[in-house]
């Protein structure tokens, strides 16, 4: 288990660090109609993405979407089947992967354990063939940067998981790359330091004004961090835009049940109103007329209304809790309510729909 005292809560000074000195504003990234196949299997059906200088993006989605193989070809890791990849305007399809001017993390450090912190942050230097000690002034601005310019001498055995993650992070932005490319990074970390480091990886890319691509299956990370979010579902696109719009717009059946939670409801459209349990909403987008299926947020339902329902679970989480309810009809309902509200299994309660815009998915 990572200390608390292993992640600062802010950002150490770094006046005069040369990182900040030269930040840029960024590379644009574009995906043009990338396709990649792995024999007969197509796992990315033409991608198309624009990403803009200095912007942090996120490649969400479930396992085997193809976010990662995405990722893999913008590093050039994977060679695109179709397609093409500009990096800044060039078309870089072509360009092995230690000519892009990347800088990648993974979720496993891969540090050498035979070299110091700041050997191990040194070491894209040395390769490119920067002096010894110009490589190691760079490196200590790196660790300086992300909070360990004290641990430089340590070795990654004498490192936690988060401090090791962080040298990661170090080594990646020491080259200053034009992308930094995140695969996955706090998978391995326990829940409190995935937070903390994910909140300084944003606050040290804000700093640096470096293009991100961040590739997570979480949602509630890419929310927390991100400018844009594409979500991403069998090799395609299915809707990009800011957290807000994702979450509170969001364009298909698919990326609402995959970003937040939802409650799944039958409902009846009829000119672009939903009937949800008894309660008329409106329809996000357009939707034929008929039954259908309404993508419910927790905040949509609140407890007191008009609906029986009986508590099947009631979950607490600090400052509210998290509460399953079935209806009379068996349709299962998330809400969240204050903490204070204290609920037990099978407890009667009534609840409401509240009147806000739903997503539907039509059954016919």
């Amino acid at each position: 288990m990572t200390a608390i005292d292993d992640i600062p809560l802010g950002l150490p000074q770094t006046s005069g660090n040369a990182l900040l000195a030269e930040a840029g504003e960024g590379t644009r990234v574009e995906f043009r109609g990338v396709v990649k196949d792995y024999g007969s299997t197509r796992v990315l059906h033409g991608i198309d993405l624009d990403i803009r200088p200095g912007e942090f993006v996120s490649l969400l989605g479930p396992s085997g979407c193809g976010k990662t193989t995405a990722l893999r070809v913008l590093a050039g890791l994977e060679q695109a089947t179709g397609g093409s990849v500009l990096l800044g305007g060039q078309d870089v399809s072509a360009t092995p992967t230690n000519k892009r001017d990347i800088g990648m993390v993974f979720q496993a450090y891969s540090l050498f354990p035979h070299l110091s912190v700041i050997d191990n942050t040194a070491f894209g230097l040395r390769r490119r063939g920067v002096a010894r000690a110009k490589a190691t002034t760079r490196a200590g601005d790196a660790l300086d940067l992300v909070g360990l310019g004290h641990l430089a001498d340590r070795f990654p055995h004498q490192l936690s998981g988060g401090q090791q993650q962080r040298v990661a992070l170090a080594r990646a932005l020491v080259t200053e790359p034009r992308v930094l490319l995140l695969d996955e990074p706090l998978s391995a970390l326990d829940a409190k330091v995935r937070v903390q480091l994910r909140d300084e990886i944003r606050r040290i890319q804000l700093r640096l004004g470096t293009t991100t691509v961040f590739v997570t299956h979480d949602q509630e990370e890419a929310l927390a961090v991100s400018d844009r979010i594409a979500v991403m579902n069998a090799g395609r696109i299915e809707q990009i835009g800011t957290p807000e719009e994702l979450y509170l717009r969001p364009a298909t059946p698919g990326v609402a049940a995959f970003v937040g939670l939802s409650s799944v409801v039958p409902a009846v459209v009829s000119g672009g109103v939903a009937t949800v349990l008894g309660v008329e909403v409106p329809v996000v987008g357009e939707a034929p007329d008929g039954a259908a299926e309404a993508f419910l947020r927790p905040e949509n339902v609140r407890l007191g209304g008009t609906i029986p329902a009986v508590v099947q679970e009631s979950t607490f989480l600090g400052s509210l809790r998290r509460t399953v309810v079935r209806t009379e009809d068996g349709t299962l309902l998330r809400l969240q309510h204050a903490a204070s509200e204290r609920l037990e299994f099978e407890e009667r309660v009534t609840v409401g729909v509240e009147p806000v815009p739903v997503v539907v998915r039509p059954l016919a």
